[in-house]
C-alpha cells in the first residue's frame, strides 16, 4: 500500500514506516527482555530498534544479543559509560543514530500492546508530538510476569492493575477522545512520539538534566513553543508499565524549575543538547551494534 496523504497530514505508509522505536534502558534486563518479546508480536513493525542504555552491565547486552534473531528488522544497541543518571544524553546519542523520520519513544520497562506500533504509525500528524498513556501493573503482577518469564494478555479488567481505562483499546472511542493542545506538563516519556526533525529544531534532550525527572516535559515545552502543539491519545498506543521501586529523586526539584523557566521564557532551542551530543560522536564514546552483525 503507498503513503497515504489526508487532509490531517498523517503520513505513515502502512507496511514499511519509517518510524523507528527507542527504548531506554538501565540494568533491569529481565523488564528489557519482556519489552523485547512485546515488539517482536507487533502487527506492524517499526523500520528499526534502537536501546537506549544508560550505562548497564553485560546482562543487557546479552539480551538484546538473545532477541536480535526473531526480528526482520535492525536493532541496535546504543551504549554509554555510567556516570550517574543520564538519560537525556543516552536518548539523545539514540536519535543519532537513526535517520527514520518518525520516533516513538517509550522506556525498558514498558511492554508494549500487540497494535502499539501500528498505532502510532496512524495517528502521527505533522505539527504535532504524541502524549500517549499507559497502564500501571502492580506488584504481584509484575513479579508474576517476570518470574514466569513469559508475557500473559492484559486485558482491561485483568486482575492486578491499575488505571484500566488506559488498558482499553477500542480505536472508534480513541477518536472521540483524542485532544488536539498546547500542552507539555503531562508527558509521560515512556510513551511519547515526535518527529526527528521537530525534535532537532528544538535541539533534543537538554543535557543539563541529570538524575530522575523531567527532562520529558522539559522537551515537550520546547516543542510547543516551536509551536508543536500535542496530540494527548487515549485508547491506542496501549502499553503496560512494570511495577518497580521509586528511583532516588533528588535532582527533581530543580529539573523541574528548569522546566518552569523554559516554560516562562518561551525557550525554543537548549544550548547544550543534541547538536552538542552529536559533534562528540567521532570520539567513540559509546557502540551502535546493527542487527546480525557482531560488535566492532
Amino acid at each position: 500500500m503507498p503513503t497515504v496523504y489526508t487532509n490531517t497530514f498523517t503520513i505513515m505508509p502502512q507496511h514499511t514506516p519509517d518510524l523507528a522505536l527507542i527504548v531506554s534502558t538501565f540494568n533491569w534486563p529481565e523488564a528489557l527482555a519482556l519489552v523485547l518479546d512485546s515488539l517482536s508480536r507487533q502487527s506492524l513493525m517499526p523500520r528499526e530498534i534502537l536501546v537506549a542504555d544508560d550505562g548497564s552491565d553485560d546482562r543487557t547486552k546479552m539480551v538484546v544479543d538473545k532477541y536480535r534473531p526473531l526480528f526482520t528488522i535492525p536493532i541496535k544497541h546504543i551504549w554509554q559509560q555510567r556516570d550517574g543518571f543520564q538519560k537525556t544524553t543516552i536518548l539523545n546519542k539514540a536519535v543519532a543514530n537513526t535517520n527514520c523520520a518518525y520516533i516513538v519513544q517509550m522506556d525498558g520497562d514498558i511492554i508494549a500492546h500487540p497494535g502499539f506500533v501500528q498505532d502510532h504509525a496512524n495517528i502521527a500528524e505533522l505539527g504535532y508530538y504524541v502524549r500517549g498513556s499507559r497502564t500501571l501493573l502492580g506488584q504481584p503482577l509484575t513479579q508474576k510476569i517476570i518470574t514466569q518469564k513469559k508475557l500473559r494478555k492484559i486485558r482491561p479488567y485483568s486482575s492486578g492493575i491499575k488505571n484500566r481505562i488506559n488498558a482499553m483499546h477500542q480505536s472508534v472511542v480513541s477518536k472521540l477522545l483524542t485532544k488536539y493542545r498546547k500542552a507539555s506538563g503531562n508527558v509521560h516519556g515512556c510513551n511519547l512520539a515526535y518527529w526527528r526533525n521537530d525534535f532537532i529544531r528544538a535541539n533534543g534532550y537538554d543535557n543539563r538534566f541529570k538524575g530522575w525527572g523531567h527532562e520529558d516535559i522539559e522537551l515537550a515545552a520546547r516543542l510547543v513553543n516551536n509551536g508543536i502543539l500535542q496530540k494527548k491519545v487515549k485508547m491506542k498506543a496501549v502499553c503496560y508499565h512494570l511495577h518497580h521501586p521509586l528511583v532516588i529523586r533528588s535532582q527533581a526539584e530543580r529539573n523541574f524549575n528548569w522546566y518552569l523557566e523554559t516554560v516562562s521564557t518561551q525557550l525554543k532551542r537548549c544550548t547544550n543538547g543534541y547538536e552538542e551530543q552529536n559533534a562528540q560522536y567521532n570520539q567513540n564514546t559509546f557502540h551502535n551494534l546493527p542487527a546480525i552483525e557482531t560488535e566492532g
